[in-house]
């Protein structure tokens, strides 16, 4: 039965699930969690899919526990819903998803009056929705909120049609066929939200392939120089890809945390399944120019630089101490694969210094977060680590030990016979110890009262008093090589 159109305020309003109510694929959710948490689950997943995408939905939901409290709801979208439920409306959730997770969802928003999603038989997406919402409802007796073509049959079919998400041509069309209602419009660039998910704030970390270069006094030489500057770029790619795929492991971790759950995957601004493209073809990228145009020996390092940060994204870094290590030993690699590039000896006392300082910030790094796990009230296990709130005073201690013990390294470097052959007097060098003695102590004062938050790397990049001391110890350097 045809109803009008002028009586949709009456009809119950329909709304879909994954990327209208939710900002996410719940599917491709699923299977990132299934696949990274539950490996060994691979060989299932294409058994499942061979069976239809129905049943694959109702295994997966099966196998896999979404927390409908975290994820990335359209908070517009959300409070309207809301204004019409408070009227009295009837409001409908309709999903592809299956009816485990439509259902937790439900429950959880308590504000549905009926769920019809999929189950293990009949994936109910576009026609196959349709259907069945014409046959609850009449033909043009709801209204419908979606956000894709798949959604244009149930659009069809219904009283009024209403869009959530940035999509023009889909509003186009439908204002042209006369149904468009409400528009829930949050225009994102799906650039930009690549671009910050491939975090180019942490490439400053690889400027410590160009140390070697310092150190080696090569910094003025034309060739050493190009070569380091591309392995800064190689390494950039390939650690770009690896915060992409570290984004996709910790996906439901971040939705817990202050910040993190405003991320790129965690919010929903960027679609998981992009994620599954970009982290490969970023190393694969990387791979390419390093073996096209750098040296074997920093290949080589590269791909154990990749080794070591992917067993740390998938299983070293929920384990406490082994995680803050693996950290050090990353950054270190930087500085071994910075010195393969141009073939230069690396420094016993550099890759010392480099371990012990890298240490340290990585437990900054850690403190940061229990810290802020205990401000916030949530004093269980620090969600995908190994750390609890007892460990706090623990990390400090161990962090400023291994802070003062880089100080150490600094000076006996100094005191090293071989430095004289580097420097005209290595007395100059001497102003780093204590230079650097107040930025590791600094550095840990301004974590304990909260003022550095999860990466101090990061921190140290936007300190204005932290390039301050970069300035000075690269002056005390540059003195004790030009000055006897």
């Amino acid at each position: 039965m045809h109803r009008p159109e002028g009586a949709d305020g009456h009809h119950p309003l329909v709304v879909d699930l994954d990327g209208t109510l939710v900002k996410a694929d719940l599917l491709h959710e699923s299977l990132t969690v299934a696949l990274l948490k539950q490996p060994r689950s691979c060989h299932r997943i294409f058994a499942w899919l061979a069976k239809g995408r129905a049943h694959l939905k109702a295994r997966l939901a099966e196998a896999v526990t979404l927390d409908p409290a975290t994820l990335p709801y359209r908070a517009d979208l959300l409070g309207w819903l809301k204004q019409e439920k408070a009227k009295g409306r009837r409001i409908v959730l309709a999903t592809a998803a299956n009816h485990r997770i439509a259902s937790t969802v439900a429950d959880h928003l308590g504000l549905f009056d009926e769920v019809v999603s999929s189950d293990e038989n009949v994936n109910l997406k576009s026609a196959a929705k349709r259907d069945a919402l014409v046959g609850r409802y009449g033909l043009g007796g709801f209204a419908y909120v979606g956000n894709a073509r798949a959604d244009l049959p149930v659009w069809q079919a219904a009283s009024r049609a209403h869009v959530a998400g940035h999509a023009p041509q889909l509003t186009g069309l439908l204002r042209d066929r006369g149904r468009l209602g409400k528009v829930f419009d949050e225009p994102t660039s799906m650039l930009s939200a690549l671009l910050q998910a491939m975090r180019p704030a942490q490439w400053a970390k690889n400027l410590l392939i160009l140390v070697p270069l310092l150190m080696a006094h090569l910094l003025f030489e034309l060739g050493p120089l190009a070569t380091a500057l591309l392995a800064t770029v190689v390494f950039s790619l390939a650690a770009s890809g690896v915060y992409i795929l570290n984004d996709l492991v910790d996906l439901q971790d971040d939705r817990h945390h202050p910040r993190k759950r405003l991320r790129p995957f965690a919010s929903g601004a960027l679609p998981v399944a992009i994620g599954w493209v970009c982290w490969p073809a970023l190393l694969l990228m990387a791979a390419a120019a390093s073996l096209a145009m750098l040296p074997a020996a920093f290949t080589g390092w590269l791909a154990a630089y990749l080794a070591l940060t992917l067993a740390y994204s998938l299983w070293l870094k929920r384990k406490p101490i082994v995680d803050v290590v693996t950290l050090a030993l990353l950054y270190t690699v930087r500085l071994i694969a910075g010195a393969a590039a141009i073939a230069v000896p690396l420094s016993f006392w550099l890759l010392s210094f480099s371990i012990f300082v890298f240490l340290s910030l990585a437990l900054v790094k850690r403190y940061s977060e229990l810290r802020t796990a205990l401000v916030d009230e949530k004093p269980g296990q620090l969600r995908g680590r190994g750390y609890g709130p007892s460990d706090l005073n623990f990390v400090a201690i161990l962090g400023g030990s291994a802070g003062y013990t880089s100080v150490l390294v600094l000076a006996l470097y100094i005191q090293d016979p071989r430095t004289a052959s580097l420097y005209a007097s290595t007395e100059l060098i001497w102003p780093a110890c204590p230079i650097f003695l107040f930025w590791i102590s600094r550095f840990w004062l301004l974590a304990c009262r909260g003022e550095i938050k999860d990466d101090p790397v990061v921190f140290a990049v936007q300190d204005r008093t932290s390039w301050l001391i970069a300035a000075m110890l690269a002056c005390t350097f540059a003195l004790a090589s030009w000055i006897k």
